[in-house]
């Protein structure tokens, strides 16, 4: 019996990527959407089909996500923005429920969302991770947007 393999495809061209930042720690989202957009360019995803956006914090990302994927005119999405640990209880509810919420918008609407919201101890572990985090998400986005679109063209569901 012969296996059915998808190969993985790192071609952007054709697809419909939105990005929502976050503003808080707004140096590490900066940093992020900049690896993030040069990422995707390299992968052939044209500028005019970028849509960008920002909301005050991680909180917010998932319902801005949500919006944009109730359109339907994305292929994926993605979330940036990072969270650093302080000394409150406050950095395990904004971590888990941010990225709680973008699963749930991904299961919800059918389309890759792609967490890129860094949760770090400190600061140095945020930087170190910025340019590395934000290139895989714009890699990550393009290849679940070609799998969920191949997917369709194989199976003849609406997978999107």
């Amino acid at each position: 019996m012969a296996l059915d393999t998808i190969a993985p495809d790192l071609d952007g061209a054709e697809l419909r990527i939105g990005v929502v930042q976050a503003r808080f720690n707004s140096w590490a989202g900066e940093a992020l959407l900049a690896a993030c957009l040069r990422e995707l360019s390299n992968l052939g995803v044209d500028e005019d089909e970028i849509t960008v956006l920002t909301v005050p914090g991680a909180l917010e990302v998932p319902l801005a996500l949500a919006t944009l994927a109730s359109n339907g005119d994305f292929d994926a999405l993605i979330g940036l923005g990072c969270v650093i640990r302080g000394e409150t209880y406050h950095f395990e509810i904004v971590a888990g429920q941010s990225a709680a919420g973008l699963s749930r918008v991904a299961l919800d609407h059918r389309v890759p969302v792609i967490n890129a919201i860094l949760t770090t101890e400190n600061e140095e572990q945020a930087r170190a991770r910025v340019d590395e985090k934000g290139t895989e998400a714009a890699r990550v986005a393009v290849e679940m947007a070609n799998l969920l679109w191949a997917l369709d063209e194989d199976g003849g569901e609406d997978v999107q």
